[in-house]
């Protein structure tokens, strides 16, 4: 049977347990970070935060904060880029799975200006913290259309360069065509069981319209990329 795209599905995936810890998860976490990396992902969220930087001062220390960081790839490819272009990048990852926290820890000892907290978004959200850019990579999907339009409005309120989103488009053929990938990069059963179903957690274009006008957001910038996946940028300047 063909797989229906046609509503975002509120099924959940095993990751969604923020009490999992183990090798399972620690090889979950890896392999979707090497996935993304492969294909191009980490590509499409570094450009968006390029983007909004290009209304910052060079000397300014640019507060980054990375929501659902998973094991901290896209926080340490953001530190690379600030060594290579002599930035001062301030970056932190909030994940609400400890044992994620503690492995993303371990693989960025190496990178003194990243650091991670175990929280839970909503509440975190809500502290006086200020950043000028907050990246969601892979993330908003997990939410639900009401919880997202709800952390958009309140990352909106505390970025003072804009939000960069970076995430799944829920297609039929993606669907089909990660099934196949699952093969080639030998992903464990909660991997793919998991990734099936981000798949159909994910987004059409009228979807992030929706969320933009919820915000309300008066500049921002959607593209279809590959593989799949949607590069939406709001923009507060």
């Amino acid at each position: 049977m063909f797989v229906d795209t046609s509503k975002r599905s509120d099924a959940p995936e095993i990751m969604d347990n923020f009490l999992m810890e183990g090798e399972i998860l620690r090889d979950a976490l890896d392999k979707i970070a090497s996935i993304n990396r492969l294909l191009g992902g980490n590509k499409v969220s570094l450009a968006g935060v390029k983007h909004l930087l290009k209304t910052a001062g060079t000397q300014e220390e640019i507060r980054i904060l990375d929501v659902g960081c998973g094991n901290g790839d896209m926080l340490r490819v953001l530190a690379d880029y600030a060594i290579k272009k002599g930035l001062k990048f301030k970056l932190l990852g909030i994940d609400a799975n400890n044992f994620t926290v503690g492995h993303a820890r371990e693989l960025s000892a190496g990178y003194p200006n990243i650091s991670y907290i175990c929280a839970d978004i909503f509440e975190e959200i809500q502290k006086t913290e200020s950043y000028h850019i907050i990246l969601c990579t892979l993330t908003l999907h997990h939410f639900k259309d009401a919880e997202i339009v709800t952390l958009l409005k309140a990352f909106h309120q505390k970025v003072s360069l804009g939000i960069v989103i970076n995430d799944l488009q829920r297609s039929a053929i993606a669907y089909y065509l990660f099934i196949a990938l699952c093969f080639v990069f030998g992903l464990n059963q909660m991997s793919k069981d998991d990734g099936l179903v981000s798949i159909l957690r994910g987004f059409k274009r009228p979807d992030l319209l929706a969320y933009a006008k919820a915000i309300p957001a008066n500049h921002f910038i959607l593209h279809w990329k590959w593989a799949f996946r949607y590069q939406f940028i709001i923009s507060k300047l």
